[in-house]
């Protein structure tokens, strides 16, 4: 069986038992980690594609060591100017092995839900922040310009793209 997953901002083909070395994970060594974006599972002739992932599937791994890798050498020239630069670079990485490969049933990340919640709770902060009324709102020296504007537009008042804020209040009050 194996798995296409996404591992810090990266694709990898991984299968049980393999290590592979990915961009630095903030997790300490020893710790296991799961990753729940699982694009595509292979098991034998059945292979199961997302879109784009695959739902309740996981794939977790425990951190083996973090190390940076070889270095490489960056060099800069433009010939007849004069112009040579030599960096060298050398990246961060965390080794992991993969333990296990779940197709389904595995528990929804806590991320999921979160987001799934705050896109239940944005509909209503739109509303909240739409432009009170000028029936509710006595000082109109307090809100924005675009809130003026838009109250001016409800009004009917015309020339509103050229005016100032001080004029936008003497028109609505």
């Amino acid at each position: 069986m194996y798995a296409v997953v996404e591992i810090a901002g990266h694709q990898f083909k991984v299968e049980k038992d393999q290590k592979v070395f990915v961009n630095r994970l903030q997790t300490e060594e020893g710790k296991k980690v799961s990753f729940d974006n699982v694009l595509l599972i292979g098991d034998g002739d059945k292979v199961t594609v997302g879109a784009p992932a695959i739902d309740g599937a996981q794939v977790s791994a425990k951190v083996l060591k973090h190390l940076k890798g070889d270095k490489v050498i960056v060099f800069k020239k433009k010939r007849r100017k004069g112009y040579r630069v030599k960096n060298g670079h050398r990246q961060y990485l965390s080794e992991i092995v993969i333990e296990n490969i779940v197709a389904s049933g595995a528990k929804p990340a806590k991320k999921a839900e979160a987001k799934k919640e705050a896109k239940k709770e944005a509909p209503k902060a739109k509303a909240e922040t739409a432009a009170p009324k000028a029936e509710e709102t006595q000082d109109l020296s307090k809100l924005t310009v675009a809130q003026l504007k838009e109250m001016a537009k409800a009004k009917g008042i015309e020339g509103i793209s050229s005016m100032k804020k001080a004029d936008l209040i003497a028109a609505l009050s």
